[in-house]
């Protein structure tokens, strides 16, 4: 797969290492402007019978009976490459950031073209597990079984524990439990490096194999045996890689051309989900590689936001709430830094029409297209626009925010008598706010495209006869 194509970046945090104490797994996923992402949900109860993927040979029997679960999903692909969600048991999946392995390794054991790919992870896994760790076990016999077609890293969380695994050639993976007190940041390539058979899930021969074939030397280093490093890493990966960890360490001074940063690091404080909203919103914001600033689409640094991304979602598990409203998505659809960023609650069960909407062409019907929209008129000259389209969706998420506040404190008292009372007024706040939002991006296109028209006129007025 190109790496220009399916490219993503990914922050996961801790609980320790968020002032909440919640746990963190997000994701952008940057493909192309023109693919629609849709939110749909899917009642528990009889599910497929066999998976069959509509762009991969790949295909699969399933367990008869499924979880209900919520799914951001590519909308030219319906039951097939969800982005990210929660199943009804409260277990979160994101799937995937794209990676890739070394020649050597696929030289010895290639990808597989009929085998697991991104396009079916999700469908196959999340509707079928009741823990993070039976996620990543699931999906480790999958790949043992059938192979993987491409590189991938894919998240799991539950009430206690974030899991992250990253597969190795056609067979292989390596799937580790997030530290409560770090953080972790990937931009497109493995960053595993250590690996702890006490602790973390793997191939039963992930290092006797790498050592039968001289993938490494001394001491096993997953990403020495396996990963691919190359030419295009240095201003494509290490700089998103760099960067974050600049944001969030200050503190710790690392070199943007070598790939030694730590593999998980500690913030010089605790973060929120706006830091993480920040971060993911950034490109070199202000700096001699801000290609927007600079007007400069040939930048050689690859920033954090960039316009092909179709959507970002931040999966945030709050313990010790009801999973109806601790298990969390936010979601914005499009470019991060020119979006607004929705709260999707796990107890949500039905979206605003618009949201389900999407091709690959324009249409006023679809959520997708009406942000989009936002998001390229702000692009027509980001330092005029830019600060239009922020200003408004800031005071949108601020609302929001107090709101949900609000929102969640009676939902807690309503639930101890009436669940479901409780869950009907969680669904009502959804389709609301959601709705709002809708017309606060259709009140910005309107004024973003009659100021390019007046920006357009007093450029070609052509007057003084």
């Amino acid at each position: 797969m190109d790496m220009n194509e399916e490219a993503c970046t990914t922050i996961i945090v801790g609980s320790r290492m968020m002032a909440d104490g919640s746990m963190i797994y997000a994701r952008s996923d940057d493909s192309t402007a023109v693919r629609a992402t849709r939110l749909v949900h899917y009642p528990a109860g009889k599910g497929p019978e066999e998976f069959v993927a509509l762009d991969s040979p790949f295909r699969c029997p399933l367990p008869e009976n499924r979880l209900g679960f919520s799914a951001l999903e590519r909308e030219d692909l319906p039951y097939h490459w969800g982005e990210a969600g929660f199943n009804d048991l409260g277990v979160g999946m994101s799937a995937t950031e794209t990676i890739f392995s070394n020649e050597k390794v696929l030289a010895l054991d290639p990808y597989v073209p009929e085998g697991l790919a991104e396009n079916c992870v999700f469908h196959i896994i999340l509707p079928y597990i009741r823990t993070a760790r039976e996620g990543v076990m699931r999906l480790g016999a999958l790949i043992e079984e059938y192979g993987s077609a491409e590189g991938f890293g894919i998240a799991f969380m539950d009430e206690k524990e974030t899991w992250y695994l990253e597969n190795a050639g056609g067979h292989r993976y390596l799937a580790k439990k997030m530290p409560a007190d770090k953080y972790f940041v990937s931009g497109n390539q493995s960053r595993y490096r250590d690996y702890d058979p006490d602790s973390d899930l793997a191939s039963a021969d992930l290092v006797e194999w790498a050592r039968e074939h001289g993938l490494f030397q001394g001491k096993f280093d997953f990403h020495e045996a396996y990963c691919l490093e190359s030419e295009n890493d240095k201003t494509y990966n290490y700089p998103r890689v760099w960067y974050l960890q600049k944001k969030f360490t200050p503190s710790v001074e690392t070199d943007v051309n070598v790939n030694n940063f730590p593999v998980y690091q500690k913030a010089d404080r605790l973060l929120t989900v706006e830091d993480i909203k920040k971060a993911f919103r950034s490109h070199y914001d202000g700096t001699e590689h801000d290609p927007y600033l600079h007007c400069n689409p040939k930048e050689p640094w690859r920033p954090i936001s960039i316009f092909r991304t179709i959507n970002t979602h931040i999966l945030q598990v709050r313990p010790g709430l009801p999973k109806e409203i601790g298990r969390l998505d936010y979601m914005a659809e499009g470019m991060a830094d020119l979006c607004v960023y929705l709260p999707l609650y796990q107890g949500v069960t039905s979206y605003p029409k618009a949201y389900g909407i999407g091709t690959k062409h324009s249409q006023k019907s679809s959520a997708y297209w009406l942000f989009r929209k936002v998001s390229a008129l702000g692009m027509m000259d980001y330092n005029r626009y830019a600060p239009i389209i922020k200003e408004r969706y800031a005071a949108l998420e601020a609302d929001m925010a107090r709101s949900q506040e609000e929102m969640e404190a009676a939902f807690v008292q309503c639930r101890k008598d009436n669940p479901e009372e409780a869950v009907r007024m969680l669904q009502a706040w959804s389709d609301k706010w959601l709705s709002r939002a809708l017309r606060v991006a259709s009140d910005l296109e309107e004024k973003l495209f009659t100021l390019l028209t007046k920006d357009i006129e007093a450029e070609y007025k052509f007057h003084g006869a």
